[in-house]
């Protein structure tokens, strides 16, 4: 038997949930910071905030596509994640950047850290069975489109989340100021939308889209494949450690990528706005409340918003045809070394608006960092082991994102003197690295266009 081929509504409908999640996590990744700032973090302490992120990853991640491999039942087997997951999102969303109303019970910056945690274990919940939804639901020969149309979702999603306090100030009049310890209104209400759209997107994939059976799947694999892939499934939990032993040496080879590629994102991630804030607009390191402030981290969503908005492009019209043309591994290498170039190109900007330059280039690297490895990864492992393999992936996601948690605010704080700019040439060159080592990854069912 073969899977179906899809049409492009489709598979558009099938991974339209990325657009709210990813709209939410564009809001957490470029506004966390700065709330976390205004709820009295120091600039040296925010990696060790944002440390909750890739550890609700690590845990929670492998956990779901553990059982979601095993769930089946009248809702189906991935999509009852995607539900729950976007409801408890929508909670930390809500409440983050409100967490001063909380104030009589804990402090603000800890309730703040809670919903970020919250948040992030909702948005591991729904995403990797997402993932584990295209390697299912595709053939081999739409695998790449498929990832790429996802990608172009998470880009349009992050682009909306990222300009979206912005566009609410600019032109609907919202106010971005604020007092000492309070979130300014254009935010907590972007986040309030950003928690609607996150359940009505995801809502839109689970009413338009088909799961097969275990059965199906079954039927689907082929038994001569040479995929490297342990031969025994059982249903323990205990076994995503076995499985984690046995993964297939595509995966190894990726990890090192993934390794370098998501250490130098979570660099950027947490240290753009403060960067930005002293290097581009010039304020001083002990600044997190003043209007210049307040518009340097608008600037910053409208910053990421464009490299989104690039990464939705490419991923949707130009990633396809290139992988086609140049090989999957040489398309990732490529856009790594340009992601690179970006972000180390930031340090010579000579105002705001120059650095949409860069943003641009990053979003070449961004686009392929959400669709190349997870579509080489996708051939070299069966259906059956599809969501765990998915999730266990995620580890060289978040570890990296853990290491530079613990290690990126001393670096910043005693290496740099303060000065968040050099995070940012930093990662750039963390993505240099990880181009060199793409070209060591065996793609098993790689499709190059003679």
């Amino acid at each position: 038997m073969e899977k179906r081929k899809l049409s492009f509504w489709e598979i558009w409908n099938m991974s339209f949930g990325f657009l709210g999640i990813q709209m939410g996590f564009a809001l957490q990744n470029a506004n966390a910071s700065r709330i976390l700032q205004i709820f009295g973090a120091d600039v040296h302490e925010l990696s060790w905030f944002w440390i909750i992120a890739p550890l609700m990853g690590l845990i929670v991640q492998p956990v779901i596509g553990h059982y979601s491999d095993k769930t089946w039942g009248r809702f189906g087997r991935r999509k009852p994640f995607f539900l729950v997951g976007a409801i408890l999102a929508s909670v930390g969303l809500i409440l983050m950047p409100q967490a001063n109303i909380f104030i009589s019970i804990l402090p603000a910056l800890w309730v703040g850290a809670g919903m970020l945690m919250i948040m992030d274990a909702s948005f591991n919940i729904a995403m990797e069975p997402f993932r584990a939804l295209v390697g299912d639901n595709l053939r081999t020969d739409q695998r790449t489109a498929g990832f790429s149309i996802q990608t172009s979702l998470i880009g349009f999603g992050a682009v909306i989340g990222s300009a979206l306090p912005y566009v609410l100030t600019k032109y609907f009049h919202v106010s971005n100021s604020t007092v000492p310890g309070s979130v300014p209104l254009n935010l907590t209400l972007s986040f309030i939308i950003g928690a609607a759209v996150l359940i009505g997107s995801i809502l839109v994939t689970l009413f338009t889209t088909k799961e097969y059976t275990p059965e199906e799947l079954a039927n689907f694999e082929d038994p001569q494949s040479e995929k490297d892939v342990p031969s025994e499934e059982k249903s323990k939990l205990t076994d995503i450690f076995t499985d984690f032993a046995k993964m297939p040496t595509t995966m190894r080879q990726l990890s090192w990528v993934q390794f370098f590629s998501w250490f130098g994102l979570f660099g950027m991630w947490v240290f753009t706005t403060p960067a930005i804030a002293h290097h581009i607009y010039g304020l001083p390191l002990s600044d997190t409340s003043s209007q210049q402030y307040q518009d340097a981290g608008d600037w910053v969503g409208i910053l990421f918003g464009v490299y989104n908005l690039v990464s939705a492009i490419i991923a949707l019209f130009f990633l396809p045809y290139i992988a086609k043309k140049i090989g999957r591994k040489s398309t990732h290498a490529l856009s790594l070394i340009i992601g690179g170039i970006g972000l180390i190109s930031i340090y010579f900007m000579p105002n705001e608006d120059w650095v949409v330059l860069p943003m641009i280039l990053i979003g070449v690297a961004w686009a392929s960092i959400l669709a190349m490895p997870y579509a080489i990864l996708a051939g070299s492992i069966a259906p059956k082991k599809m969501g765990v393999y998915m999730g266990i992936f995620n580890f060289f996601v978040v570890i990296p994102q853990i290491v530079n948690a613990l290690i990126g605010g001393p670096i910043v704080k005693y290496l740099y003197n303060g000065d968040a700019i050099y995070a940012l040439i930093t990662s750039g060159v963390s993505f240099l690295i990880a181009a060199l080592l793409v070209y060591k990854v065996k793609d098993v069912d790689d499709t190059i266009q003679k």
